[in-house]
């Protein structure tokens, strides 16, 4: 081959070395489709449809022919032009999720089995860091939107709305909100806690409540409300020492535990608004030197999937199977061709036993005993 006809592909191949770098040190051009098209000997055309997730089947392109595409993007180091690809096809292949509070583990769960779900099908799931959920989705396009703080006022519907006016398909998690053109996933925690605190009745009359902030502050219903209503109706006082609230941090949950287990009087349950302050609970009474559930029960509510990792298993209140269940919604809607019926997903809750209640099973000293003895 003569340099008057070489390609563009060899041309680039020539006057570059192994470190992609060209012979004067300069940055190598940056691979282009028609370069991918050349190496492989193909056209054009071809590679957009291999790229666009269309290769093989019905595009007419052969499974052997894609894999000299790909071949060739590889040996260029070509990336597709994603913001292209969405303004052609419409989609993104991404989900997004807006999750307030990250280091919980009900959020840790839920951004798990939305991935793998979500890798199944060839999707990217991005987590939204912005704490301002509306302004983060009016600037960044998603095949589907899943978020999990948005509120039932008229600001938090006028924004949800404009959303959806704009195209964006969103999966809410909400207790209160119905679908107003979008789908509401229903996971009603109240009927939870009044089982939590039913199971600890059965035993205990000196119970502790470990309380979010914000739950304890609450003018209308909350997952403080099981606690005060069912002590009451069991003639029990509501004593303000076995309250202690914490913010949104694991810490704040440790310290409040330790706190209430501290007291000369204190508790010989807890019932914790959330898994990560009931296993801040364990892990306090563990520090203490306190046998759980001999000297402490504790249950939690949400039925995470640390429930189980941490000793003795955590007894919780909460829906089954539902972060694999609500990951499918979510995907499902994400894959869709067109837009169905927005829909209500409900998820009712049911008692998760484990060790932390259990107070039939042979007591187990702490290490902390162990270690003054």
């Amino acid at each position: 081959m003569t340099q008057a006809n070489e390609s563009d592909r060899d041309r680039a191949t020539r006057s570059t070395g192994a470190n992609g770098t060209g012979a004067n040190g300069a940055a190598r051009r940056r691979p282009t489709l028609r370069m991918v098209a050349d190496l492989a000997g193909v056209s054009t055309a071809t590679v957009s449809y291999v790229f666009s997730g269309r290769g093989g089947g019905g595009s007419g392109v052969a499974e052997h022919t894609a894999a000299r595409v790909h071949a060739a993007a590889r040996e260029l180091n070509y990336r597709p032009n994603r913001a292209a690809r969405t303004i052609r096809t419409g989609r993104s292949d991404t989900v997004q999720l807006s999750l307030h509070m990250l280091s919980d583990p009900w959020s840790l769960a839920v951004a798990a089995a939305v991935n793998e779900e979500a890798n199944r099908h060839g999707l990217t799931t991005l987590i939204l860091a912005d704490g301002d959920w509306y302004a983060a989705l009016d600037r960044v396009e998603s095949d589907v939107a899943y978020l999990d703080g948005a509120v039932d006022t008229d600001d938090g519907k006028r924004k949800l709305a404009s959303l959806v006016e704009r195209g964006q398909r969103l999966v809410v998690f909400s207790e209160t909100l119905e679908p107003e053109g979008y789908d509401v996933i229903r996971s009603d925690a109240i009927p939870g806690c009044h089982l939590a605190m039913d199971h600890l009745l059965e035993r205990h009359t000196a119970i502790g409540c470990l309380v979010a902030e914000a739950a304890f502050r609450a003018t209308g219903r909350s997952r403080y409300t099981p606690y005060v209503e069912r002590l009451r109706s069991r003639g029990l006082p509501v004593i303000p020492s076995h309250t202690a609230t914490f913010t949104e941090t694991q810490a704040s949950a440790f310290t409040a535990a330790v706190t209430l287990l501290s007291q000369p009087e204190r508790p010989t349950a807890i019932y914790a608004t959330t898994d990560f302050a009931a296993i801040a609970a364990i892990n306090a009474a563990h520090m203490l030197g306190l046998r759980v559930p001999h000297d402490v029960a504790v249950i939690g509510v949400g039925n995470t999937p640390d429930a189980r990792l941490v000793s003795p298993t955590l007894t919780t209140v909460g829906p089954t199977d539902f972060y694999e269940r609500q990951a499918e919604i979510i995907v499902a809607r994400a894959l869709e061709s067109h837009t169905e019926e927005p829909r209500l997903h409900d998820f009712r809750w049911s008692l998760v036993m484990g060790g932390s209640t259990d107070l039939d099973t042979p007591p187990r000293t702490p290490r902390l005993r162990e270690r003054d003895a």
